[in-house]
Parts: C-alpha cells; structure tokens; sequence
C-alpha cells in the first residue's frame, strides 16, 4: 500500500467531514477499512487539526446522521484506536455484570483477550484501563461476582506477564506436559498446578508445550480434558488452550457461532465485530483459510448473508454495518 500524502490525509478528511451532512456511510467505510493503523492515526489527528473535533468521540457519541446505525459507529470507533485502548473498553464492556445493568461477564471475551495477546500488550491493556476508568483491571477481576472457574484462569494469565521471556523452551515445554499429564485424575485435574503453570509461563511457552504435549501422549490436551470427569474447571480451561494452541482455528469457530446465532438472544452476538476488528491486521488470512475449510464458504460471504438473515430486525445488521466487516474480515497482511 503507497503512503498517503499530507494533502491526500487532508482531503479524505474533509470527504468524510461532508459525509456527515450528506449521510455519506459508504465513505466512512471506504476511507476507514482500507486503512492501516498508522494512516488511521493519522486521519484522526488531521481531521481534529482541521476541524477540531475528534472523529473517534463522535463515532462513539453516535451524533450521526439518523441514518447510521449504532453498530456500524461503534464498530468503526473501535477500529480507529490503538489495540491496548480496544482491549481496555472491550474488557469493561465484557465485565458487565455491575458496568452495564446487570449483564452477565462475558468470561469468552476477557480470556479471548488475555490469552491471545504478548506480555507487552497486557501491561498497555491494564495502564489504558486504568488511565480510562480510574480503577485497577486487576482489582475489577477478582472482585467479579459470583465467583467462576473461568475468573482463575484470567487471574492467572493476566498475572503471567510478569514472568514472559522472549525465548521458548523445549526443554521446559516437555516438562509441563508432562506436568499436565500427571495432573490428570479420574475426578478430574489439579487445578493449583495448571494455574501455576498459565501464572509462570509465556503465552508461546504455553503453545509449545501445547504441542509437545501433542507429541508426546499422541493427542491434544483437549481431548484429555474431554474424555475425564470434566467440571466447570475443566470445561473453561478446554476454551483457553484452544484459543492459546490455535487461535485461527478457535477465531473461525467462534465467528461461525457468532453469524449463526444473530437470531438466539443467548448469542454472543458482539464476538462478530470484536473478533475480526481485533483480529483485522493479525491472522485474518488464516483465519479466513479454516473458516472456509470447515464451513464450505467464505467467511466475508457469511458476513453478508446476515442482511438477508436478519431482515426483521435491519437496524442490527444494516448493509453499511456488514460492509464495513467485510472489507475487514477480507483483509490480507
């Protein structure tokens, strides 16, 4: 992709300036989705020198033209942040049992979050997070109530990037798997052991050992998990080490969940945009290769069949709205 000029920055800013007033949503969408997040950046702080105004605070004011959905805004005002700042808001909305009228936590999203990004990016998720809402990330999870066996294991990876090193171990990797194996009961497993384990090492550290675990015992971990006595302890650590192990293939899983359940109220019908805005400029390609693999369609046609799906309620799933994940969910890096 060629560099924008400072005049071209200009101009698209006054194109999506007069978009307001026209009730331009294709605009939005074409200038914002094409865009990496440098240019991004860069069109946010051109259009408030020029208009003194930040884009971002208006997408999320929704003080639009009537004509543009919520959903679209939101999704467009998430996509223009920096990902440490998406993460803190999509925490606090996922920890919505006292932010957000009673809602349940949303525990998919928070291990979603923490059990897919770098150390470095956990410590900019908890000083965003406290920067924007003046309490301790740490302190809100583990004041969540009632408690839930899914609380331990985001405690327990938010609590490991104090221990992250840059390099792998084999040697260490075979060592817990083994670890892993020997905590195995027919009552279950030792829960203090893998929360130490998820506390002390690396999100790679943990994919490696994933793997050798693979090697060794000649199945996943996940199938172990499967085939004993499985509590709720275990039924949430299967999710983590399949979202640690293979994000590609638990991010298509769970964006097929999300498109097909649009019409269940128990659906988490907010993992479609907070996947693939989070996932955009990461491993969309392949995410986008097993989707299709295991589902027999491209994943941006899926998208756009909810437009036709969800005709009863189009406000939900405007054209503009599908348009704009489209354009991300077939991004390529």
């Amino acid at each position: 992709m060629l560099t924008m000029s400072t005049q071209s920055f200009e101009i698209e800013c006054k194109e999506i300036h007069d978009s307001w007033i026209a009730g331009g949503r294709n605009q939005l969408v074409r200038s914002l989705a094409r865009r990496n997040r440098h240019e991004r950046q860069q069109i946010r702080e051109t259009y408030e020198a020029t208009y003194g105004e930040d884009l971002v605070k208006r997408l999320q004011q929704h003080q639009i033209s009537t004509g543009i959905s919520p959903n679209l805004c939101a999704a467009l005002s998430l996509w223009m942040i920096d990902q440490h700042q998406r993460d803190s808001i999509l925490v606090r909305e996922a920890l919505g049992n006292d932010q957000q009228g009673g809602r349940d936590t949303n525990y998919n999203a928070l291990v979603e979050i923490f059990a897919s990004r770098k150390s470095s990016q956990i410590l900019l998720i908890k000083q965003a997070y406290q920067k924007k809402f003046r309490v301790q990330l740490d302190q809100d999870i583990i004041n969540i109530e009632p408690p839930h066996p899914h609380q331990k294991i985001v405690v327990a990876l938010m609590a490991s990037h104090k221990a992250h090193h840059a390099d792998v171990n084999q040697d260490i990797a075979k060592s817990d798997a083994r670890r892993l194996f020997e905590t195995q009961t027919s009552s279950g497993i030792q829960e203090a052991v893998v929360l130490e384990l998820l506390t002390k090492r690396s999100i790679p550290q943990l994919k490696l050992t994933f793997s050798c675990y693979k090697r060794i015992y000649g199945h996943d971990y996940t199938k172990s998990l499967k085939t004993m006595n499985s509590g709720e302890f275990e039924n949430a650590l299967k999710m983590v080490v399949q979202c640690i192990h293979n994000p590609p293939n638990y991010f298509a899983k769970k964006l097929y969940a999300s498109i097909k359940g649009w019409t269940s109220s128990s659906s988490d019908k907010g993992a479609l945009v907070r996947v693939i805005v989070s996932r955009a400029e990461v491993d969309m390609d392949e995410i986008q290769r097993v989707f299709k693999k295991k589902h027999g369609i491209e994943l941006r046609d899926a998208i756009s069949s909810l437009v036709r799906e969800n005709h009863n309620n189009p406000s939900e799933t405007s054209g503009d709205y599908t348009d704009f994940l489209v354009a991300l969910a077939s991004k390529s890096k």
